[in-house]
């Protein structure tokens, strides 16, 4: 049975994603642990230039206005609750900027990954959510995440999600979206988030591709992120994957010899995980040349970072 593309959309129409409930903050992925190395989770810099809202001029006047105290509380809530594995810059003179990394739960395709995104408030915040903006260094990855930037999430009503899932302006946060993208976008088997899709035997064997795929182009993005990081980032990429990387290259070698399903090693129980026969995969000789191809290319870049 030939492996499903990874961007693909059943009914042919583009910008089809799935319905994600964010208003009520979502169960969380199990959350990979923080970096040891020091990098505050909200910081406030001055550097907009790379920032995809930069020029766009939706918000001009917003310093001083009514709005901008609403923004100033959602700085608050940021500072005060985000998680150990999201990290958020704000901008001294553009207030109505933001940038998050997420860093990809543990026990999903996405596990060891960095996902960047740029965040803008409008001046009607917040009876409209803000703008939300995927870096996704050409490369599509999941069926919410496109590789022209665009998210679909109910909670910024980019998808015509139940009443209860969409932005409400008296209790919708920007942490609320960025734990939604962690979660509920970025889950164990992203294949299901297409609209009408239902776990059954034939869906399991295509989730199981995508999930090769998803983990394959997550590791594209390692690599282009280390030669490219956005602006205000750069010392946590470099820090954060010379701290990974031996375990990334653990995972790339077990999911290539099939001793473990993409998205479940786990290197302190990665012996435990060999002997269970339900992580156990079958693996083609195409996605073990591939996988293979990327342990080496990581391998280079790893050493690389950790150099310069």
């Amino acid at each position: 049975m030939a492996s499903p593309p990874l961007c693909y959309s059943h009914d042919g129409k583009d910008k089809h994603p799935a319905t994600v409930d964010g208003v009520d903050e979502p169960d969380r992925s199990p959350s990979p642990p923080p970096p040891s190395f020091s990098f505050k989770r909200f910081d406030i810099v001055t550097d907009y230039s790379d920032h995809h809202y930069a020029d766009s001029n939706l918000f001009a006047n917003c310093i001083g206005s009514d709005v901008s105290k609403k923004i100033m509380r959602e700085w608050k809530i940021l500072e005060r609750n985000l998680p150990e594995s999201i990290f958020v810059r704000a901008y001294e003179e553009r207030i109505d900027l933001l940038r998050a990394v997420i860093v990809g739960p543990a026990g999903t395709p996405y596990h060891d990954g960095l996902f960047f995104f740029d965040l803008a408030f409008t001046s009607d915040y917040p009876i409209s959510p803000p703008l939300v903006y995927y870096h996704s260094y050409g490369l599509r990855l999941n069926p919410n995440l496109y590789e022209d930037g665009y998210v679909c999430l109910s909670l910024i009503n980019t998808w015509d999600g139940k009443e209860e899932e969409r932005w409400n302006p008296a209790i919708s946060t920007v942490l609320q979206i960025l734990i939604s993208i962690q979660a509920l976008v970025l889950n164990e088997k992203p294949y299901f988030n297409e609209p009408e899709l239902e776990e059954e035997a034939e869906a399991e064997i295509y989730s199981d591709a995508y999930n090769k795929e998803a983990y394959l182009f997550c590791c594209k993005m390692m690599m282009r992120l280390m030669k490219n990081p956005p602006k205000n980032f750069e010392e946590f990429v470099r820090n954060y994957f010379g701290e990974k990387g031996n375990e990334i290259l653990a995972a790339c070698k077990a999911y290539s010899d099939g001793r473990i399903r993409v998205g479940r090693f786990n290197e302190k129980e990665n012996s435990e995980s060999e002997s269970d026969y339900c992580s156990k995969a079958d693996v083609s000789a195409i996605f073990k040349a591939l996988m293979e191809k990327m342990h080496r290319d990581l391998h280079a870049a790893f050493l690389l970072i950790c150099t310069s």
